[in-house]
């Protein structure tokens, strides 16, 4: 069991992936992860990390590369934390993720039915409609970047390839202004210096792009020279928001929001619906992508104008709008008092009147339908990375409908939370794989289970 010590070298080939995206190779019937190998490859690794639980290599020398491995585009790939995949090609990638969901089905939901397909990306690059970059002082100046991978010491970055551009133009010309006017960066340790980060959203579909300053207070007198600043180096703007977050720990957009100029909020569309964002709401970061998503998990809802659907966990609005324009009736779930409020003012905006949002959990949702006689034909669920709750899980059985569609961004919890719904006496009819995020090792699927007994 101790045989793997650190910096022992080792001839291997790379036998499959992890959930991260590493290669996998086995070594005295241990597996050991390496990092930016590929699935067939013969490498020379340099044992890293040696515990009861895990080892990890780098690979030291690739003896024979695999013909899917291509030269990362980005000079930053391997530091920065941000990317998974720029070493292997695109086919490589969807392959792995495919192969990831399927995994998790099999052995964490000890399923037999497999997704046979996973819808890939239009763009590699550039996808991002949302860029957040963390400001520190490096070398003595203000900078932007990424923190490396389990730390918080900033890689600095002048460009990042699946940001829009405008994320990348915005946030150095805030970082200019600071440096230009003796401004620093936020200190986690000492508590002092303004800027904390930098948040760009654009919109896609329609017009609208929003820069957010996160800092820990606001720039005084120099507050209408920053304006001017930078709509000079970004006249795409249409809004500039300060975020005054005073708060000691890592989260980004809390606190209290000033409008310094323009509109603080953005419009865009998915699927044809519009929205409304503010600069703390949730919004999909991929539009694109998130359309195929939507478009696959309402094929699986097969809603018709006599249909009644329930949407757990429906947020600001996005999934219920899109069914409501194919169902009779569509009620949305959420446990956020502003998501409910704001889905309400999205169903306002697209003229939307057989959708309503209520603010309850699955289990008082449940409850309030019954009591008013309603059964959904079909209930949608697009939970958070843990998945649901074992409580949600059996309200959303004991309402029976027919169908149920779970959007989920992680195979894992979405492997077990099925093995929970065969308990419930639902079966795994068909699952999709959906890559929103290309370049790192994260995926989406959609499922379609079935009510199978009474």
């Amino acid at each position: 069991m101790d045989n793997l010590k650190k910096n022992q070298i080792y001839t291997t080939e790379i036998e499959s992936y992890s959930a991260e995206g590493f290669g996998v190779c086995r070594i005295d019937g241990r597996a050991v992860f390496v990092p930016k190998t590929i699935k067939g490859e013969k490498c020379e690794i340099k044992i890293l990390k040696s515990t009861k639980t895990a080892v990890y290599a780098r690979a030291e020398r690739i003896l024979s590369p695999s013909p899917y491995r291509i030269n990362a585009d980005c000079p930053h790939f391997g530091k920065c934390g941000g990317c998974d995949t720029m070493h292997m090609s695109y086919e490589e990638e969807l392959r792995f993720k495919l192969d990831k969901v399927n995994s998790a089905l099999k052995h964490i939901g000890k399923q037999s039915l497999t997704a046979e397909n996973i819808i890939g990306s239009d763009s590699m690059y550039n996808y991002r409609n949302k860029g957040i970059f963390a400001v520190a002082q490096v070398e003595g100046r203000p900078s932007f970047g990424f923190y490396r991978e389990r730390s918080h010491e900033l890689i600095k970055v002048d460009n990042c390839l699946i940001q829009k551009e405008l994320s990348c133009r915005a946030a150095q010309a805030v970082t200019d202004f600071m440096a230009k006017n003796k401004f620093e960066a936020y200190n986690e340790e000492t508590g002092k210096g303004t800027v904390r980060h930098v948040f760009c959203r654009q919109a896609v579909h329609e017009s609208g792009a929003v820069l957010c300053i996160v800092s820990k207070s606001g720039f005084g007198a120099k507050t209408q020279s920053l304006v001017e600043f930078l709509r000079e180096r970004c006249p795409e703007l249409t809004g500039i928001v300060l975020n005054i977050n005073k708060t000691r720990g890592n989260t980004v957009l809390t606190g209290d929001f000033y409008t310094l100029w323009g509109e603080s909020d953005i419009c865009d569309s998915l699927c044809g619906v519009k929205f409304k964002i503010a600069p703390q709401a949730f919004f999909q970061i991929n539009p694109p992508q998130a359309e195929k998503l939507y478009e696959k998990a309402i094929e699986y809802a097969a809603l018709s104008p006599d249909s009644l659907a329930f949407d757990l966990y429906c947020g600001a609005g996005t999934i219920s709008l899109c069914m409501a324009k194919k169902a009779g009736k569509v009620i949305g779930a959420e446990i956020i008092p502003e998501a409910v409020v704001n889905a309400g003012e999205n169903a306002k905006l697209n003229g939307i009147e057989n959708a309503e949002f209520i603010c309850a959990d699955a289990g008082e949702a449940a409850k309030s339908l019954a009591e008013r006689g309603l059964k959904p034909e079909v209930v949608m669920v697009d939970p958070p990375r843990k998945g649901m709750y074992p409580e949600a899980i059996e309200a959303v059985a004991s309402m029976q409908p027919d169908r149920i569609v779970y959007v989920s961004c992680n195979p894992a919890t979405l492997a077990r939370d099925i093995l929970r719904f065969n308990d419930c006496g639902y079966t795994l009819k068909e699952v999709t794989a959906v890559d929103m995020f290309p370049r790192t090792a994260h995926v989406e699927s959609v499922a379609l289970l079935l009510r199978t007994n009474e």
